[in-house]
């Protein structure tokens, strides 16, 4: 099969490997359908963390081609949706909500890599989640965002505790950061206050219900959430970033006694305790429990409730995967589709 693998920074190829095999009996094979590039791919991409030959991609979607002998909730033919974690869906912390801290947890990216015309997934009865039968092909890319930006956005809003009568204010405008405030509309928030400072990027969140665009950044943009929420900051705050300056600068935008949800993948961000300690907000963050969502999620995409798929802004074959990762490098792409 075909499947993108990255050999160093900015050294991005497609090529032959192995047809993936039923290894545990847990074990379902996938024959995906779409394929996408992640916000967090580029991190490898740019240098950030390293990469030696690593096979890439995290999300996906597909039919399922075959399962192994203790497999039950998913069968072959289904179209499936999974998490960007492997997770068992019955240990008690994934019955807590928290499946991407399962005890079996395994980033799909590390061993497995999606960017590819077919997949092994571990634990699929845990992981897989079938839709209610064959989607329209329109429905395809926003089914794929729910596997992660849309699944990760969601829980940054719950986190949050974004709700009726609160102000949100979303940090960030990439594709996690308009799926929290997709999922802080959906949730019922009275304010969503977008912070962007992309024309384009404006324009879709306002579309998924942010009320307002704050364009300043640092100080600056804390000073103008204060100033649109009578000097006190907002409920809830969700960080969708992953440096210093966005994680201080949600910190700061919380009122005392508010939520911060953080899901930016935070290298080199260093957290000074004195200024959490007297911030006086509540926090909760890190990788999304998107299994725990996704069943409310399909259903949502499923009734045309939502379109999470407008996040894709360029749509490319897998061959020309390397092109996707340089547009999303270079932001001439917010979210990159790859199809199959």
């Amino acid at each position: 099969m075909r499947g993108v693998v990255m050999y160093k920074a900015g050294d991005v190829r497609v090529e032959e490997r192995e047809d993936p095999k039923i290894i545990e009996p847990t074990d379902a094979i996938v024959k995906l359908t779409a394929t996408c590039i992640c916000g967090s791919d580029l991190w490898p991409y740019r240098g950030v963390e390293p990469a030696d030959h690593q096979v890439m991609g995290h999300e996906y979607v597909g039919v399922v081609e075959e399962v192994g002998s203790a497999v039950r909730n998913v069968k072959p033919g289904d179209f499936v949706v999974g998490s960007f974690v492997i997770s068992d869906n019955t240990c008690e912390i994934c019955q807590a909500g928290f499946t991407s801290k399962c005890v079996h947890a395994e980033f799909v990216s590390q061993t497995i890599g999606t960017q590819a015309e077919k997949a092994r997934i571990p634990h699929a009865d845990g992981t897989l989640v079938a839709t209610p039968g064959q989607p329209d092909p329109e429905l395809i890319p926003a089914l794929l965002a729910a596997s992660d930006v849309l699944g990760t956005g969601w829980f940054a809003a719950v986190a949050a505790q974004a709700g009726p009568g609160k102000t949100v204010a979303v940090v960030g405008d990439g594709a996690v950061g308009l799926m929290a405030v997709l999922a802080a509309k959906q949730l019922g928030a009275e304010r969503v206050i977008a912070m962007s400072r992309h024309p384009e990027r404006q324009k879709l969140a306002r579309y998924y219900g942010a009320t307002d665009i704050v364009e300043e950044r640092g100080e600056a943009g804390i000073a103008k959430i204060k100033e649109l929420t009578n000097g006190l900051g907002a409920h809830s705050v969700i960080e969708a970033v992953g440096t210093q300056e966005s994680f201080m600068q949600a910190v700061g935008a919380t009122r005392g006694g508010g939520h911060l949800g953080y899901v930016g993948l935070n290298y080199d961000v260093t957290i000074p305790g004195i200024e959490l300690f007297f911030a006086g907000i509540h926090t909760l963050g890190g990788p999304a429990p998107v299994r725990h969502f996704l069943p409310e999620l399909i259903q949502l995409i499923w009734n045309r409730t939502i379109d999470p798929g407008k996040v894709f802004d360029l749509t490319l074959p897998l061959d020309q995967a390397a092109e996707g990762y340089k547009a999303m490098d270079e932001r001439r792409a917010t979210k990159v589709l790859l199809t199959l």
